[in-house]
């Protein structure tokens, strides 16, 4: 396996998968080239892991650039129908209101909530398993109740949502898949 090497005044061994697909190992200055190698051994699933994502991100983006425009808006209006609807369900089952529900393509965000109670979505939530872009919805859903992440905000959302942090978890790690 090709490595980078960088060494330092480090105590410990780490190894990271850089976006563009190169692994770099961090060592101390002592460490010995066998050392390294059993470490590289022992990490080798996890890198090759790593490595698929990367692909796999690259082959999103590739495809992501690829939409029309006429399937961008077709998205967006089939976004806007589901996120409405599940928007009204969990609104009810949660006793809360809201304002406008707005669909966008933010970069970094899949949903946000003003102060005023308006719904911002990322109409990519509609490519997602039906259960992310529930997590989402209750999320700022939750907002209503609490304005911030507090341990009293993820009591709401866990009530609502019991696996959660499931579906938190799967966003974390292929979210930017979209």
């Amino acid at each position: 396996m090709e490595y980078e090497l960088i060494r330092s005044s480090r105590r410990t061994l780490s190894i990271e998968v850089s976006r563009d697909g190169r692994v770099l190992v961090r060592a101390p200055r002592n460490c010995s080239k066998k050392q390294i190698e059993e470490f590289l051994a022992r990490k080798a699933e996890w890198i090759a892991e790593k490595l698929d994502m990367q692909k796999r991100i690259a082959e999103q983006v590739e495809s992501r650039t690829q939409l029309t425009d006429q399937q961008r808006s077709f998205y967006r209006e089939k976004a806007r129908e589901v996120l409405t609807q599940r928007v009204e369900h969990y609104a009810k089952a949660m006793g809360v209101t809201y304002g406008r529900i707005a669909i966008r393509e933010q970069k970094t965000r899949w949903g946000s909530c003003s102060a005023p109670g308006n719904l911002n979505f990322n109409w990519k939530l509609i490519l997602m398993p039906p259960g992310v872009l529930d997590y989402v919805v209750v999320h700022e859903l939750a907002h209503r109740r609490e304005m911030n992440h507090s341990d009293r905000f993820w009591a709401v959302v866990e009530y609502y949502m019991p696996e959660y942090k499931k579906y938190r978890k799967w966003l974390k790690e292929n979210g930017r898949l979209f």
